[in-house]
């Protein structure tokens, strides 16, 4: 079942901050909250250090050990971690070749549009169950 995204108007713009800080670089980050059958509600968005090394315009890493810290974040929040966010520099926020490669699966994934520095565009995707390709999800902001 296809769910509906709800952010928090608080989440996305730390979101929105760290894209237009990192520009003209990908930032990323973690995103927490609730969800249920119909929707999930991203409560907060937590970034990180993109830890990609070289160009980092078309790429971002998370590192193994801010995936443990943030899994222990929500264990100690009472939260859930629903995904990750990331932005695109001067590119729309559709999701990659590379960003498939890297999904898990249960995951969203928030992609952020920053042309010449400026917010664009936000869109959410998550795998099929098959793992081969992403649909979209609705993002509605709260």
């Amino acid at each position: 079942m296809k769910q509906k995204v709800i952010v928090e108007s608080e989440a996305l713009t730390e979101m929105y901050k760290d894209a237009e800080q990192a520009f003209p670089n990908e930032c990323c980050g973690f995103m927490y909250g609730t969800e249920d059958d119909a929707e999930r509600k991203i409560l907060e968005a937590v970034p990180v250090i993109n830890s990609k090394e070289g160009d980092q315009r078309r790429r971002f890493e998370i590192s193994p050990f801010d995936y443990m810290k943030a899994e222990q974040y929500a264990i100690n929040n009472n939260t859930q971690l629903l995904g990750v966010y990331h932005s695109h520099p001067n590119h729309p926020a559709i999701a990659s070749v590379h960003d498939l490669a890297k999904a898990m699966p249960y995951f969203s994934y928030v992609i952020v549009s920053v042309m010449e520095g400026k917010i664009d565009d936000v869109k959410s995707w998550r795998l099929e169950d098959d793992g081969k390709a992403f649909y979209e999800e609705e993002v509605v902001v709260n």
